[in-house]
């Protein structure tokens, strides 16, 4: 089963997918920590969950295999205990929370059967919910001045947000280092799933960082062998460049373009202004296309060597072997790109080529990419794009079929 699990390009059939239905992590976020968990605003979760279940029924139709994240930790942990153990130390700080309560802490989570602890490690736990443990020693100063509504163990709102945490090159899987606090623990969750969980057994690694950052809505698959990288707030040009080693060295790609982006939100990833919608196609913000670079990377010789800048889109071109890439924006108002820019208009999930998924609401990009040939799958996500991502962040295609 494993042999099936395979992404070359952005484009081709995808037949396994790993989503993640948003829950209580969402219930968690209020007005004084939303910016701090990387949210804009309260989603209404109920709404959230109906547009992420329409999300993955609209996969289905199409006869992709949708697993769910959640479902995965809970079979992992029950099945694993060294994947309870993992999970438990990724969750507990002890310079946080000091060694006393941590080792309570610990012990605790270690008692509760796996559906119950993969929820607190997904929605956390605050100190109004931590049960009275460890009370034969003296009491936590941590626990007697913290609030009852701080944390005790973070939520995860972003891991409705798949891409970031894990993403597959060829026949293996990538666990990168993610950017901000608010995300690190997503991957560790992540690691513990592909590490432990029987789906994923003889699954190897692609690449893994501890140290310099990258995520994988940076990383677009242009074609096999050909990995453009974001390189802005969330991916460091050292992760880039670690990444793009280790490809070569695996032989999992040829060239890498390192493509820098503005360190804004509105462009966290390379993937919230530019996602490829056919072999040949991409949709772009228009304010960045004539402006997009890329240094290229390539294997010469065993190492990597480095060229450019040049304009992104002729760079992409040579390196897929194609005359020049197509590509479809939100047209010349200004006004409207922005909002749909910001709306992850261009924030697509290919399901084939030439066929995506978009949020209704980008009616103007949406409308465009069908005068382009390219059909349009709409889904809603008024509150699922609260957090700033589209069809393509909430994904993390584990099959593809060949091109």
């Amino acid at each position: 089963m494993n042999a099936q699990l395979c992404v070359d390009s952005e484009v081709g059939a995808l037949t396994t997918v790993l989503l993640h239905r948003p829950g209580a992590e969402l219930e968690r976020l209020t007005p004084r920590n939303n910016d701090q968990l990387l949210f804009d605003a309260l989603p209404w979760v109920a709404r959230a969950q109906e547009e992420h279940d329409a999300f993955a029924e609209l996969l289905r139709s199409r006869g992709v295999e949708v697993l769910l994240l959640a479902d995965l930790l809970r079979e992992t942990l029950e099945v694993s205990g060294a994947a309870r153990i993992q999970g438990i130390s990724s969750a507990v700080d002890p310079r946080r929370l000091g060694h006393a309560l941590a080792q309570d802490l610990a012990a605790h989570l270690r008692t509760l059967p796996a559906p119950e602890l993969t929820r607190i490690l997904v929605a956390g736990m605050t100190f109004d919910e931590l049960p009275e443990i460890g009370t034969a020693g003296p009491p936590s100063l941590v626990r007697l001045m913290h609030h009852g509504g701080d944390f005790v163990i973070d939520p995860l709102p972003n891991l409705l947000f798949t891409r970031d945490s894990s993403f597959w090159i060829g026949p293996r899987v990538a666990i990168p280092t993610l950017a901000l606090p608010a995300r690190r623990r997503e991957a560790s969750l992540t690691d513990l799933i592909y590490a432990f969980h029987p789906r994923f057994l003889g699954v190897r690694r692609a690449y893994e960082s501890h140290t310099a950052p990258v995520e994988g809505g940076d990383v677009l698959l242009l074609a096999p062998g050909v990995i453009a990288v974001g390189v802005g707030e969330r991916t460091s040009p050292a992760g880039a460049e670690a990444l793009a080693r280790s490809v070569f060295e695996d032989g999992l790609a040829h060239t890498v373009l390192a493509v820098p982006i503005a360190q804004q939100r509105a462009s966290m990833h390379l993937d919230t202004v530019c996602t490829m919608v056919d072999i040949d196609a991409v949709v772009m913000y228009p304010a960045i296309r004539d402006t997009l670079e890329a240094f290229t990377i390539r294997r010469d010789d065993g190492d990597a060597r480095i060229g450019g800048p040049r304009p992104f889109l002729e760079a992409a071109a040579e390196a897929m072997g194609i005359d020049k890439l197509r590509v479809i924006d939100t047209g010349l108002d200004s006004v409207v790109a922005e909002r749909e820019q910001w709306d992850d208009g261009n924030n697509t999930l290919a399901v084939a080529p030439g066929v995506v998924v978009a949020y209704e609401r980008n009616v103007e990009t949406n409308a465009r990419l069908e005068a382009a040939g390219i059909e349009v799958l709409r889904i809603a996500g008024s509150e699922l794009g609260s957090g700033r991502g589209g069809p393509r962040c909430m994904s993390c295609p584990l099959a593809r079929a060949a091109l």
